[in-house]
């Protein structure tokens, strides 16, 4: 992937190596523990520590976190996340307003290690990326990129650049107004239902993902041989089907919060191919 020459975003955070206190009293190897079990149950794993915290008497628990470093970070994976993110922003602010009639409003990303804190509670690193709404930021601990390559073989600059546009993705869709009403109809259902919402969300952002590297293509010629085959492959090996059998040794698809590897790679390619917010319309859907 040809990411040199974008202009990288100002809104980056550098949080790394500035330490952070624990979760509510909670031990490292426990908040571990529990990222595991809710990655393996389709448990959002925050919901857990969250729980953890409260019965541990720890409130919320973080120590108020120092302001990290502001502009662009010097290491290469640093420069990288940055790089992506400023793409992601000269993208969508075209296309959103073309095709959806709404302004584009920057996301923040804070780069961490280990733990930090967010709008939306603690950050643990065992939670992998995700996006806040309340904040409107996206929080990485990069390493996650070496346990990309690492346990699913799943490597590549577009590979990491397709996880980084999926969670551009989720605040696409909170400007849309989408995540605001699906989390009130969570709140509404039954577990089973709530996570069928989760999976329409996360496949959205997929597809998302894939609108936004179909534009970022055609205006800087971004991809190059075999780009495309690294981002489906790490789509296919992060499916939640994949991920429980792997940790399970069972399937539970009422348990899914993501989306099977077919769903995944089906909506990531459904964005690349088409380059358009409404093809990406899972609630629409009638087939995921």
């Amino acid at each position: 992937m040809r990411w040199e020459d974008f202009r990288t975003s100002s809104n980056v955070e550098d949080r790394r190596g500035m330490g952070m206190g624990g979760a509510g009293g909670l031990g490292i190897g426990t908040i571990v523990v529990l990222g595991l079990i809710g990655w393996a149950l389709g448990i959002d794993p925050r919901i857990l520590i969250g729980g953890a915290e409260m019965l541990n008497g720890g409130g919320s628990g973080y120590q108020q976190s120092q302001p990290g470093r502001q502009g662009t970070p010097q290491d290469d994976a640093g420069r990288f996340a940055a790089a992506i993110l400023g793409n992601t922003e000269d993208v969508w602010k075209v296309v959103l307003p073309q095709q959806a009639n709404k302004q584009y409003t920057n996301p923040k990303m804070v780069l961490f290690t280990g733990a930090t804190r967010s709008g939306c509670g603690g950050a643990q690193s065992a939670m992998g990326p995700f996006y806040c709404p309340l904040d409107q930021t996206v929080y990485i601990d990069l390493s996650f990129f070496q346990e990309m390559q690492q346990r699913f073989q799943a490597g590549g600059d577009f590979a990491y650049a397709y996880v980084l546009a999926h969670e551009v993705g989720h605040h696409v869709e909170n400007l849309l107004g989408i995540l605001p009403r699906v989390q009130e109809r969570q709140r509404e259902v039954g577990q089973s239902e709530a996570n069928q919402l989760s999976v329409r969300v996360e496949l959205m952002a997929d597809c998302l993902a894939g609108v936004w590297a179909h534009h970022s293509n055609q205006r800087w010629q971004s991809l190059e041989q075999g780009d495309i085959e690294k981002a489906i492959r790490a789509a296919s090996a992060i499916g939640d089907d994949k991920l429980q059998q792997q940790s399970q040794g069972r399937v539970v698809p009422d348990s899914f919060t993501h989306g099977s590897s077919q769903q995944r790679t089906t909506w990531l390619t459904t964005g690349l191919k088409s380059g358009s917010i409404q093809a990406c319309d899972t609630f629409r859907a009638a087939k995921l």
